[in-house]
C-alpha cells in the first residue's frame, strides 16, 4: 500500500445550498465508488490536518486571509462572489482542504507513501493571491506546492491541471516563480475567460474548444505538455485533478471518459518516475456529475495505486 487517501469530515459540512453543484455529495460519491470498486481498503487513510496561517501566507495576501476569516458567518450563507459562499463550517473545511495537500507532501517526502490523493473541498485552483472565486477559497494545490519548495527545499515542482476550467488562480500565484512549471488544459472560451494568451517560459496553457474528445485531448497533451514536463525534470508533481471534462458532466463541454483520465495519469506518472522518484500529490478540483466523478476518480486512483 503506497497511496494515501486524505480527507476530513469537516469538508462535508461546507455547503453552499442544496442546488449548488459544488456539494458535499461529491465526496460521498467518490468514497461510494471507491468502496464499490474495492479500492477503498487498499489506500492508506488519513484525516487532513488544519493548515496554519503561515502555510496560506506563502501563496495568499495576508489581508485576503483576514478577509476570508472575517467573512465566516455565524449562521446562513455569506457570498464572496456570485458562485462562492461560506456557511459556518466553510472556513474550517477550507483550512483542512489546504492542510490535506501539506500532509500529502510531508508523508511523501518522508518516504511513508509514494503518492497521495487529497479528497477535500472546497476546491482551490480558481483562488488567486487575493480573491475567492469559482467555488474556491484557498488555493490548495498552490499551498502544497509552496510547502514542497519552502519547507522541504525542492528545487522545482510541476502542477498539471486537467480541470475543464483554466486554473487561473494557480497561474496568478506562480506567474513569477520559475521553480513551478504550471500546465493547464481547459475549454476556451469558457469560465474564467483567461489563460489563452499567456506567454511564459514556465506556464503552459493549452486552450481547447468545446467538443474536444479524448483523441484530440491526448494529441494536444502529448505534443504540448509532456515535452515541457520532461525538459523541466520536476522533483515532485502535483495534479489539479478536475473531472468536469467528462462527457457526462454538464459543467463543461469536453468529451473525456475514464480511459482518458487513466491515460493522463499514466503519462504523468511516467515523468514522475524518471525525475521525481514517483512523487505525486493529486488534489481534487472540479467534477459535478456524481456518477462520472466517482468513476473517474476511482480510475485515476487505481492507476496511482498501481492496482
Amino acid at each position: 500500500m503506497h497511496t494515501a487517501y486524505i480527507s476530513h469530515p469537516e469538508c462535508l459540512r461546507h455547503d453552499m445550498g442544496h442546488l449548488h453543484p459544488e456539494s458535499p455529495s461529491r465526496l460521498r460519491a467518490v468514497e461510494d465508488r471507491l468502496h464499490a470498486a474495492h479500492l477503498f481498503d487498499y489506500l492508506i487513510h488519513h484525516n487532513a490536518p488544519l493548515a496554519h496561517r503561515a502555510h496560506l501566507a506563502r501563496v495568499h495576501d495576508p489581508a485576503y486571509i483576514d478577509a476570508v476569516e472575517a467573512a465566516s458567518p455565524y449562521e446562513g450563507l455569506h457570498a464572496l462572489d456570485p458562485d462562492t459562499s461560506m456557511n459556518p463550517h466553510s472556513l474550517d473545511a477550507a483550512y483542512h482542504a489546504a492542510g490535506g495537500g501539506i500532509m500529502a507532501v510531508d508523508r511523501i517526502l518522508r518516504g511513508e507513501v509514494r503518492n497521495a490523493f487529497v479528497a477535500c473541498r472546497p476546491p482551490g485552483h480558481h483562488a488567486t493571491r487575493d480573491r475567492a472565486m469559482g467555488f474556491c477559497l484557498f488555493n490548495n494545490v498552490a499551498v502544497a506546492a509552496a510547502h514542497a519548495l519552502e519547507q522541504h527545499g525542492l528545487e522545482r515542482v510541476a502542477i498539471v491541471d486537467f480541470d475543464v476550467h483554466h486554473g487561473n488562480g494557480t497561474e496568478d500565484i506562480f506567474r513569477d516563480d520559475p521553480r513551478v512549471l504550471f500546465c493547464s488544459t481547459f475549454q476556451h472560451p469558457f469560465y474564467p475567460y483567461c489563460g489563452a494568451d499567456t506567454v511564459s517560459d514556465h506556464i503552459v496553457n493549452v486552450p481547447l474548444p468545446a467538443g474536444t474528445t479524448g483523441k484530440r485531448y491526448r494529441e494536444e497533451f502529448e505534443a504540448r505538455i509532456l515535452p515541457r514536463l520532461e525538459a523541466f525534470q520536476p522533483r515532485m508533481v502535483f495534479f489539479s485533478a478536475g473531472f468536469d471534462g467528462h462527457r457526462e458532466d454538464d459543467m463543461g463541454q469536453f468529451g473525456l471518459v475514464e480511459a482518458d483520465y487513466v491515460w493522463i495519469t499514466e503519462q504523468v506518472m511516467a515523468v514522475a518516475a524518471r525525475h521525481a522518484d514517483g512523487r505525486i500529490v493529486s488534489v481534487l478540483e472540479g467534477g459535478y456529475d456524481l456518477s462520472s466523478l466517482g468513476r473517474a476518480v476511482a480510475a485515476h486512483i487505481k492507476v496511482l495505486a498501481e492496482l
